[in-house]
């Protein structure tokens, strides 16, 4: 059994955790819509709604920088490299902010 499916915080779901896991980190990783996610695990014959993924990237997704920013303590590299840009969310302004190290480890 791998880590992920011992975490407790994957019970109690009709999919198990590394399906969970593998479809946040395809949402979060890659530049990807949840129809677009929906499509992928379709394809590897995993039925799942937009919609779940969604649920799954809100619930799941706090946990996931969580552990990243736990495994790259100390890993991370002198020099970023920071790119915003503005975008409208439900019709208001918001600045979005990437920071890239000199490794290409995105923050």
């Amino acid at each position: 059994m791998s880590e992920v499916a011992r975490d407790p915080l994957y019970h109690r779901h009709r999919f198990p955790a590394e399906i969970i896991a593998h479809a946040v980190w395809l949402y979060f990783r890659f530049p990807l819509s949840l129809r677009m996610v929906e499509d992928m695990l379709a394809a590897r014959g995993i039925i799942v709604t937009h919609q779940t993924i969604r649920s799954w990237a809100e619930k799941f997704g706090r946990h996931f920088a969580r552990e990243i920013k736990r495994r790259s303590a100390g890993c991370l590299g002198d020099k970023w490299h920071l790119g915003e840009c503005l975008v409208a969310i439900n019709g208001k302004k918001q600045w979005l902010w990437r920071a890239v190290d000199q490794d290409g480890f995105v923050l």
